[in-house]
């Protein structure tokens, strides 16, 4: 990282950037994040690494350099003209990057591009911004989980100043959260306290929280499951951007989070409202939205988490306590028979 934080201290333009989101305490102090700035030549890395003795073999095999599609034996640098973020392992050592792209990038530059898995980066098996945190982990702070890297210095920096413990987050490494990082999230010391997931209030933002669900899930998790409350179109790297940002994340975080399952629902419920705008405007459309709600119902942590989500579907739909429970039991005498769901209407007795 020595190489791209000395181009960072000489590019205005990435450095303009990273202040303007109000991130312009890693320009100034280089620990513990180390970000950098990969210039947009074709080759600068990989000319820099070679003139320091590494061969070719070494920079395509750390995923530093790659072969152009005409002519594989040509290496060119895999980051160019992009903000890059070390991503470490346990131990602190960098073993790959994610690069976000410059200002000037067009509509057809992928707004990040990861290092590619080497022998020893496996994505799935680690999160980012965990051994950067291990101090707040270690005083079992809360675990957020956010979409990427801008989101982790956001939640970072929204406690550097409050003088309490927190909230520390991470997040997956280019990819979505897969079974491996669940276990890691599971293991934090504060994990005790919940989890917290953070995303976007949008459709892919909605996604990411259903699977941190159905991962976290998978075994009992040491503590409960939450959902930060987060505006439409923002996430905690914009909201560290507005009046008084650090205290709306905050209290985003902690204050306002709400149970994971909640959230889940309601937005199973509102995709299938998206799809099917006229859904609830009869009774066949009534029961079908219940029908199709109730089996969340049976992944209620307990009783009263249950009776709770029934209400919430009750709500949604408008139908009848009646009818979601006869819709609850039909789903249960369906799973205990091992059997597909039959397509009865929900409002009948089973």
């Amino acid at each position: 990282m020595t190489y791209y934080r000395g181009q960072l201290a000489r590019a205005d333009g990435p450095r303009a950037y990273l202040t303007e989101r109000g991130l312009g305490v890693v320009v100034q102090r280089e620990w513990p994040w180390r970000i950098g700035y990969a210039p947009p030549g074709w080759s600068s890395l990989t000319h820099h690494l070679r003139a320091a003795g590494f061969t070719d073999e070494e920079l395509a095999g750390a995923g530093l350099s790659t072969g152009t599609r005409g002519n594989p034996g040509r290496l060119i640098d895999v980051f160019r003209d992009r903000i890059v973020f070390p991503v470490r392992d346990p131990a602190g050592h960098a073993v790959a990057l994610l690069g976000r792209a410059g200002l000037g990038a067009g509509g057809d530059v992928p707004k990040y591009v990861n290092s590619a898995e080497t022998a020893i980066y496996e994505k799935g098996r680690l999160l980012f911004g965990v051994a950067e945190q291990q101090e707040r982990l270690d005083a079992r702070w809360t675990p957020v989980l956010v979409e990427g890297p801008a989101d982790v210095l956001a939640v970072w920096l929204s406690y550097s100043r409050s003088g309490r413990a927190g909230a520390v987050a991470v997040a997956p490494c280019g990819t979505t959260l897969t079974d491996n990082q669940a276990a890691i999230l599971r293991e934090l010391p504060g994990a005790a306290g919940g989890i917290v997931a953070a995303f976007d209030a949008d459709p892919a933002g909605r996604d990411a929280v259903g699977r941190a669900w159905r991962l976290l899930r998978q075994q009992r998790p040491p503590g409960p499951l939450l959902a930060a409350e987060l505006s439409a179109g923002a996430d905690p790297a914009d909201l560290l951007l507005r009046p008084n940002g650090r205290a709306q994340l905050r209290n985003a975080l902690q204050r306002r989070a709400r149970p994971m399952l909640d959230a889940v629902v309601e937005h199973r419920f509102a995709r299938l409202i998206e799809r099917h705008p006229r859904l609830l405007e009869d009774i066949d459309g009534r029961c079908a939205t219940v029908r199709a709600l109730v089996p969340l119902l049976y992944e209620a942590t307990g009783p009263d988490e249950a009776v709770r989500i029934g209400r919430r579907i009750v709500a949604l739909t408008g139908a009848g306590v009646d009818t979601v429970a006869i819709a609850a039991l039909t789903h249960l005498e369906d799973a205990l028979n091992n059997s597909d769901l039959a397509p009865r209407g929900c409002c009948e007795a089973p």
